[in-house]
C-alpha cells in the first residue's frame, strides 16, 4: 500500500536527487513512474526506492522495462487516474491528530 503515505513526494525527491526526468502518478491501487536518465543513476534510484521508502509504504513488486527515452525536461507529480473497476486503498491515520485526542477526552 503506498496511497496516503507521502510516496509521491518521495518519489519525486528521489527522482530528483539523481537528476532523472519523468514522473510519479497514483491510479486505482498502484503508483506509475515513468523515469529517464543516466543507467547508473536508474540503478541507484530503483534499489533505493525499495530501500529508502517511506515507513508506511508497503511495496509489493517493482517492474522495469527499457523504453526509448521520450526527452522529459524534469519530474513531476501527475494528478491520480482513476480506472473503472479498481479501487484506490488509501490508509487510515496512523495518529489521532491533539485536537481530536483532546476532543474525545473532555
Amino acid at each position: 500500500m503506498v496511497q496516503g503515505v507521502g510516496f509521491r513526494p518521495f518519489v519525486y525527491q528521489l527522482a530528483t536527487k539523481h537528476n532523472l526526468k519523468g514522473w510519479v502518478c497514483n491510479t486505482s491501487g498502484d503508483v506509475k513512474i515513468n523515469v529517464e536518465g543516466e543507467r547508473t543513476a536508474l540503478g541507484r534510484f530503483l534499489a533505493e526506492l525499495e530501500t529508502l521508502a517511506p515507513p508506511l509504504a508497503h511495496i509489493e513488486s517493482v517492474s522495469a522495462t527499457n523504453e526509448p527515452a521520450i526527452g522529459y525536461e524534469y519530474f513531476e507529480i501527475q494528478e491520480s487516474i482513476s480506472e473503472e473497476g479498481k479501487y484506490q486503498l488509501v490508509s487510515p491515520d496512523i495518529a489521532t491528530c491533539p485536537d481530536c485526542l483532546k476532543e474525545i477526552l473532555s
